[in-house]
C-alpha cells in the first residue's frame, strides 16, 4: 500500500569539470534559471525550470573516469518535458546554436537529445498523442 503521492521530478544532481560553464551552458542552452542557497556555499549550483532541474556539483577529476558509452549502471540521461510549441523553438535554438543534436519519435513522445560540456545527455520531450492514452 502507498500511502504518500509523488508530485514531480524535483531535480537530477549531476557531477561536472567546472560549475560555471555548465551553470551558463544550460542558462543559454536550455534558459534555466540559476539559483544557489547562500547557507550551503558554492555548490551546488541549481539550475531550474520552475520547480524542476539539475543540482550541480563539481566532479573529482581526479577519480577513474567511467566510459561514457557504457550501458552499466550509472544516469543514463534526464529529460525536460517541453509543450509542442517549445519543442519547435528549441530545435531551431539548438541550430541557431550549432549545438549537435539527435532527434527521435517515441510513438507516444518527440524528443530531441544533445550533450552538455560534461557529455551527459540532456532530453527534451513533447508528447504527440493525447495525454489520456499515456496517463489515465
Amino acid at each position: 500500500m502507498n500511502d504518500f503521492t509523488i508530485d514531480y521530478l524535483d531535480h537530477v544532481a549531476i557531477r561536472v569539470k567546472d560549475l560555471e560553464a555548465s551553470a551558463v551552458w544550460y542558462e543559454q542552452v536550455l534558459g534555466l534559471k540559476r539559483k544557489t542557497v547562500p547557507e550551503w556555499g558554492p555548490y551546488p549550483i541549481f539550475m531550474l525550470a520552475q520547480k524542476t532541474g539539475i543540482a550541480l556539483f563539481p566532479a573529482t577529476i581526479d577519480d577513474p573516469t567511467l566510459d561514457p558509452s557504457s550501458k552499466n549502471i550509472k544516469i543514463d540521461h534526464f529529460a525536460f518535458h517541453v509543450s509542442a510549441e517549445s519543442f519547435i523553438k528549441a530545435r531551431k535554438k539548438y541550430e541557431a546554436l550549432e549545438l549537435d543534436y539527435i532527434f527521435t519519435d517515441h510513438t507516444y513522445f518527440h524528443s530531441i537529445y544533445t550533450k552538455d560540456p560534461d557529455g551527459h545527455t540532456v532530453e527534451l520531450t513533447t508528447i504527440i498523442v493525447d495525454s489520456d492514452v499515456l496517463y489515465s
